[in-house]
């Protein structure tokens, strides 16, 4: 039952339609796109995008509009043909067929959403209702957390970061509504319009559940001091970054004097977890201070809470009341989405996020092929030839580091396309009678297998993503880079594109994954993924200097007035793409071989190359998402993922006659991989 605010969309079907032909095409790239009267040495995202930004609106039911999106957009219409068609079949019980297609039959019955009302929820008010004193907290923690309802802190199971091939029990921060600690702490006046709205939002939510409005008012205070508490105790998103800070292995007996107030193995037992010795403390000041709110708050404000999460949590499976309090939150306030999209797309996504495996199953038979796996491995091969080259050739790092790193490059795991080991959904059971009710007993499943897991080896093999998630990733635990099917399309990887465009679109893609095992936090892991370092002190500290570099780089870069990218919150993926497009530039020059192409569209291979990955990245977001982006993503806004690695490298400078004294010509260059 854990949910987040459903954050948009309703699609401008014109608009969507224009602008998802600019990107699902035969041509690699399409030039109308640019801005010719900008210069690539000044300003490299305009010049390569400038006109599609110019002319392209942000749809009413998005934050943000670009590559990503259209092609999220176009795989969302594949997975609802396969819905509609599995709603309208008589499937075998317990098949994929009879599992999505219920599920999404249930999602889309708004008559019988609206007539269950409340009651889906009725069983768990009741049980929060009941508590009498402070010693019916902590075993309603429990009861809470075993239902997947979110609550004061978070603890599952989870890979040992120093020993990455085994489960073991991690708990950190949490309990918190508002996206992180500092919607809370900051004093702009933004970040008190948003709380001042928080509070509305929640008192409208408590009139929803039929508290009068004054009662309503009051139980909205309550939970924002409770959350403020807890805030002010948590750590910001640049400090949660720090793997080695909040890796904290301790005795259970240990852990029970930080949080006395909540007995650990009767909490553990509650939640089916089997007898434990150590646990994973990520944030012990957290902790101590939850521990003294569990006896500081009087029993009503822990209902109040409670009532607050429960309800929170699960607004999208609730009537349209409290679906549309959530958008006009989650999505108007904090993003800027105009308009809610349609309850399909709602359902469509709903659907993937609980029952991806199944829905992917039918989506990789009509969007992935095996040619397009071989090509994908080969460039990813290709890829790992370059990083092992820039390894060897790097100046700054010594013979000891270098053969750990080329060891760690070498153990990489790939995934492509889709989990090729399914793990199937045999137990859960789904059908139309309640759409809250599938939602309930969808996310029982995954606890209860999370909890499964705890004390077992590690099973590598799984994923992180659906198959069609327009997405890619890095595991430091599992040492492996993924790559879903839903991302293997124009614009990253486009069958009929020349190889610069495709070296520069998925090959950079590639690249910032295997980066991301060597940037400030992915190179603090080994070879077997555990936390542990493989560095001379002398390399480390060189490497630090250099990663500075990147963090001032960033730190420069003003998304809007007065408010700058945090360059120490997005190193990692700053250097995800630095390193990337340097390796990806590489593998190439090693595919061409000394060879140049024919030019195409008026552009050679390198600078097609670099349009390739400036076409990644065309995107344009609304005020309220750039702001979200800045306080919270580790990912910098689009122009600088463009403009901040490609001014670092000579060989853009050299591809489009760029000199000293250009913006896109950094004096002091930051180079790392």
């Amino acid at each position: 039952m854990y949910k987040t605010f459903f954050r948009s969309v309703t699609a401008m079907v014109m608009l969507y339609t224009l602008c998802l032909s600019t990107f699902a095409q035969g041509v690699a790239f399409d030039t109308s796109r640019m801005d010719r009267t900008a210069d690539a040495c000044d300003d490299f995202f305009q010049f390569a995008n400038g006109n599609w930004v110019k002319n392209t609106a942000i749809p009413a039911s998005q934050s943000r509009w670009g590559s990503f999106n259209i092609l999220a957009e176009s795989n969302r219409d594949v997975l609802h043909d396969i819905l509609e068609n599995a709603a309208k079949s008589k499937a075998k019980k317990g098949s994929s067929a009879q599992l999505i297609g219920d599920f999404y039959a249930s999602c889309m019955d708004e008559p019988a959403i609206e007539a269950a009302g409340l009651k889906p929820l009725a069983p768990y008010l009741t049980r929060i209702n009941a508590m009498k004193s402070s010693a019916d907290v902590a075993p309603t923690i429990a009861w809470m957390h075993k239902n997947g309802i979110p609550a004061l802190f978070r603890l599952g199971g989870g890979p040992d970061a120093k020993n990455s091939n085994m489960v073991i029990v991690n708990a950190g921060q949490a309990g918190l509504s508002l996206p992180n600690r500092d919607y809370y702490t900051k004093m702009d006046a933004r970040s008190v319009e948003i709380r001042v709205k928080f509070s509305d939002y929640m008192t409208n939510m408590f009139k929803l559940l039929g508290d009068g409005p004054d009662v309503a008012a009051r139980n909205a205070q309550t939970v924002m001091d409770l959350q403020m508490r807890l805030a002010n105790a948590s750590k910001a998103p640049v400090e949660l970054r720090d793997r080695d800070k909040n890796y904290n292995k301790i005795p259970v007996a240990d852990a029970q004097k930080i949080i006395p107030n909540l007995p650990l193995v009767p909490y553990m037992k509650a939640r089916g977890i089997t007898p434990v010795h150590e646990i994973n403390f990520g944030q012990p000041e957290f902790f101590a201070e939850a521990n003294k709110m569990l006896t500081d708050v009087p029993v009503d404000a822990w209902k109040t809470y409670f009532r607050w999460m429960l309800v929170s949590s699960n607004a999208n499976a609730l009537p349209k009341a409290f679906v549309d309090e959530s958008f006009n939150f989650g999505g108007r306030v904090l993003t800027g989405v105009k308009e809610q999209q349609p309850r399909w797309k709602r359902c469509v996504s709903a659907t993937d996020n609980n029952l991806g495996e199944a829905l992917g199953a039918e989506y990789v038979k009509t969007k992935y092929t095996p040619e397009a796996e071989a090509r994908m491995d080969k460039l990813i091969s290709n890829l790992f030839v370059a990083m092992k080259s820039h390894i060897e050739n790097l100046p700054w790092m010594g013979a000891e580091t270098k053969q750990k790193a080329l060891i760690k490059l070498a153990a990489y795991k790939r995934k492509i396309g889709y989990n090729k080991n399914p793990r199937g959904y045999k137990g859960l059971r789904i059908d139309r009678r309640s759409y809250a009710q599938n939602e309930i007993n969808a996310g029982l499943f995954q606890l209860s297998r999370n909890v499964a897991d705890i004390g077992k080896p590690t099973d590598k093999t799984r994923w992180g993503f659906t198959p069609p998630t327009v997405n890619a990733s890095y595991n430091s635990s599992y040492n492996d880079v993924t790559f879903p099917a839903g991302i293997l399309q124009p614009p990253f990887f486009n069958f009929q594109a020349d190889d610069a465009i495709n070296y520069g679109g998925i090959g950079a893609v590639i690249g910032h994954e295997i980066s991301h095992g060597f940037d400030d936090q992915g190179s603090k892991s080994d070879a077997q993924g555990n936390l542990i370092s493989w560095w001379t002190p002398d390399d480390r500290a060189k490497f630090e200097e250099r990663a500075n570099c990147v963090v001032e780089q960033f730190n420069g870069y003003e998304v809007q007035q007065g408010l700058n990218v945090n360059g120490k919150l997005t190193l990692g993926e700053n250097i995800g793409d630095l390193g990337g497009l340097n390796i990806a530039y590489t593998a190439l020059m090693n595919d061409l071989g000394g060879k140049e192409p024919a030019q195409i569209d008026g552009f050679n291979a390198a600078q097609r190359f670099f349009l390739g990955w400036a076409q990644v990245w065309a995107a344009k977001s609304t005020p309220e998402a750039e702001r979200l982006q800045v306080l919270g993503d580790p990912h910098s806004a689009a122009r600088w993922r463009v403009n901040g690695p490609v001014s670092n490298m000579p060989e853009f400078a050299r591809a489009f006659g760029c000199k000293i004294g250009d913006r896109m010509v950094r004096k002091n260059a930051c180079l790392i991989w």
